[in-house]
């Protein structure tokens, strides 16, 4: 039995364009291994999709950063002040039951039944943008079409307004970053404007809200969380700007990633891409690919372990910080048959890109509701898109937890029509 093995191994941050050989051999290396990022901070990594699927349930990991503030201040995840980082105590960063009172709030305005009201405004958006892309030129489907459409979807639900997206993405962005990497802004300064912004909008919507005589059938988030603060619920405002950063943030980088992933997946795989355009009713399994095949979340976010836990002959002891690399588990030959291989009738598909246990997505009806509609539409239009650029020339955003592509070109008409 062992508590820290003589070499800390290496793990590619988001930067990596392929990190699939190594994801396979620290899974043919061991169920648990312990990674010391450049940042100087500790954590246990589980690899493979069984123990990785546990961790992320198991009672015995706390999501409170407070159980380990020290490390992750020094490290630069957290400023160190309670104060500054009050923004982190949201659905990610919460136990029970802070945590099953926070869902609660938010749960019925990203269920299916809300999903399925939301249709006809994802179709919409969806049109509108394929109206303004031009097929024989070279478009970014990030910049273009994939954030446009994750920021308008998400400031829908919200009720946040929608027309300084690229505000929104520059703040998500930063506060992505693997600490101490060149950025145009710091964490500290991106969390504190969307405070700011959030403060703002709270307070404005308070007033608009007590001048109103009648409630809406269908309010937005924010709605909902300040009618269920006026009827006494248990909400201060730190938890309530906390919750909306969280869902601006959520809401916005793993749906552009899906989207990106899935295309770029798709234009290596010109056999699954004639396959998803002449067959749509496959849209359903080929978005559950491409979440398993190359997911939006590398790594999950940080868990603190509350006692020792021994797993396969190493123990990670009480205060230890636990990652899941989903990226791994998702490709492990041990429950995936041909996992490196691209498949958009795989059916059933347990990946694990949503999470599991009590923290996993909440929004996940609506993530698949935006991915179907954003390939469906594209492709009905244009079904044989090219890469517009060499696969070498991509790049990959080094993020801490996401895998985003910075940029994706392409050419949605066949060269020559």
């Amino acid at each position: 039995m062992t508590t820290t093995p003589d070499k800390p191994v290496p793990l590619p941050d988001g930067s990596a364009p392929d990190p699939y050989p190594l994801y396979a051999d620290l899974r043919a290396k061991g169920e648990v291994h312990a990674v010391r990022e450049p940042t100087g901070l500790c954590r246990w990594t589980f690899p493979g999709y069984e123990h990785g699927r546990r961790m992320l349930a198991d009672p015995r990991l706390t999501k409170d950063p407070r159980a380990a503030w020290d490390e992750l201040a020094a490290a630069g995840y957290v400023t160190g002040d309670p104060h500054t980082d009050r923004h982190m105590f949201h659905l990610l960063n919460t136990d029970p039951p802070d945590h099953t009172r926070l869902r609660a709030m938010v749960q019925r305005s990203f269920s299916a039944g809300r999903a399925a009201t939301l249709r006809p405004t994802v179709v919409r958006t969806v049109r509108e943008l394929l109206d303004g892309l031009d097929p024989h030129a070279t478009v970014d489907l990030i910049a273009d079409y994939a954030l446009p459409l994750a920021v308008r979807v998400i400031g829908e639900i919200l009720g946040v307004p929608t027309g300084n997206f690229d505000e929104y993405h520059a703040w998500a962005s930063a506060g992505l970053a693997v600490p101490g990497a060149a950025a145009p802004m710091s964490r500290a300064e991106a969390y504190g404007h969307m405070r700011d912004f959030f403060a703002g909008l709270v307070a404005r919507r308070r007033a608009e809200l007590r001048k109103r005589a009648d409630v809406p059938a269908e309010p937005d988030v924010l709605t909902a969380l300040l009618l269920a603060q006026e009827d006494g619920g248990p909400l201060t405002d730190d938890e309530m700007t906390a919750l909306l950063i969280f869902l601006l943030n959520t809401g916005q980088e793993p749906t552009v990633s899906m989207v990106a992933n899935g295309m770029l997946a798709l234009l290596r795989h010109p056999g699954q891409l004639a396959l998803l355009a002449g067959e749509p009713k496959l849209l359903p399994t080929a978005v559950d690919e491409f979440l398993r095949y190359d997911g939006p979340v590398a790594l999950s976010t940080l868990r603190i372990a509350r006692e020792d836990i021994e797993v396969d002959g190493t123990v990670v002891p009480r205060g230890g910080i636990v990652s899941v690399v989903m990226s791994s588990a998702d490709r492990d030959e041990r429950r995936f048959a041909d996992p490196d291989r691209l498949d958009i009738t795989r059916s059933p598909n347990p990946h694990l890109a949503f999470g599991h246990g009590i923290h996993r997505c909440v929004g996940v009806p609506l993530a698949r509701l935006i991915g179907e509609t954003a390939f469906g539409e594209l492709l009905a239009r244009h079904p044989e898109p090219t890469l517009a650029c060499a696969p070498e020339e991509l790049r990959w955003r080094p993020t801490r937890v996401m895998r985003s592509l910075a940029a994706l070109p392409v050419l949605l008409a066949p060269p020559g029509t």
